[in-house]
């Protein structure tokens, strides 16, 4: 197992790689050396990821190529390191359902179902719906990517804590929980008085959720993510990659 994750995945095919390029959005704003890196991330994603389409969904080549693109969007910085710990990327066609379960103070079990377009289980699978993939795509700067929002949870768990702060160098990390925290409890705060916010107010769920939600802006938004949080579009351009890729632990 170990020799396989060491090969080194063939090359993409050039043609499709720059159909790729030219019908995913996020992808012409990539200096010629990000694209490079996510080129080669891309190529191993397809060799180590299963991507399994359920529901009747077929996809060809050219659309896994575009979903593994997507995917790696997040770790043009971080890494190959950002695939470590899960192995299949499922899709469905569109929203799907899930049943959740909650056990109360008083011992009183609640079972629901919730509609969901992506999910991210903790040493699992990543989850997507293609619709929404597509509909992130033909709105490129609306402020949604599902996948970029799992992706963030995928790095968020490699620490082995969900808590919004994925693995960083330990004086950056400081400053980031320093930072994210402050913004979050400040968005909570807009959030609970019922006021309107130019951010999605689902980034007030949990600490974790603010990330993801805000690494969708990072990509799909960032101006409006400056304008809003301009500390927190600091952290996200450096852990992004705006150049030169900073230098992350391993994970574990």
């Amino acid at each position: 197992m170990l020799r396989w994750f060491q090969r080194t995945p063939p090359p993409l095919d050039d043609a499709r790689w720059q159909a790729t390029c030219r019908s995913t959005p996020w992808l012409r704003d990539l200096s010629p050396d990000q694209l490079q890196r996510l080129r080669e991330l891309t190529a191993l994603f397809l060799q180590r990821k299963t991507i399994t389409p359920v529901g009747g969904l077929v996809l060809d080549e050219a659309q896994r190529m575009q979903l593994a693109a997507i995917c790696c969007l997040p770790l043009v910085a971080f890494g190959a390191e950002g695939l470590h710990g899960w192995s299949e990327l499922v899709v469905y066609p569109d929203a799907f359902r899930v049943q959740r379960s909650h056990v109360d103070a008083a011992g009183v079990l609640h079972e629901w179902d919730d509609e969901l377009i992506g999910e991210s289980w903790d040493s699992g699978p990543l989850i997507l719906s293609w619709a929404d993939v597509q509909s992130d795509i033909a709105e490129p700067h609306a402020g949604f990517c599902v996948a970029v929002h799992e992706m963030a949870h995928k790095l968020d768990a490699l620490d082995g804590a969900m808590d919004g702060t994925p693995p960083l160098p330990r004086e950056w990390q400081r400053e980031w929980a320093r930072d994210f925290q402050q913004c979050y409890d400040q968005f909570c705060e807009q959030v609970d008085r019922g006021e309107d916010t130019a951010i999605d107010p689902y980034a007030a769920e949990a600490p974790e959720e603010f990330f993801a939600v805000v690494s969708e802006y990072h990509f799909s938004a960032p101006a409006l993510l400056q304008q809003q949080m301009p500390r927190v579009a600091a952290h996200l351009r450096r852990f992004y990659g705006s150049g030169v890729a900073p230098r992350f632990p391993a994970a574990g």
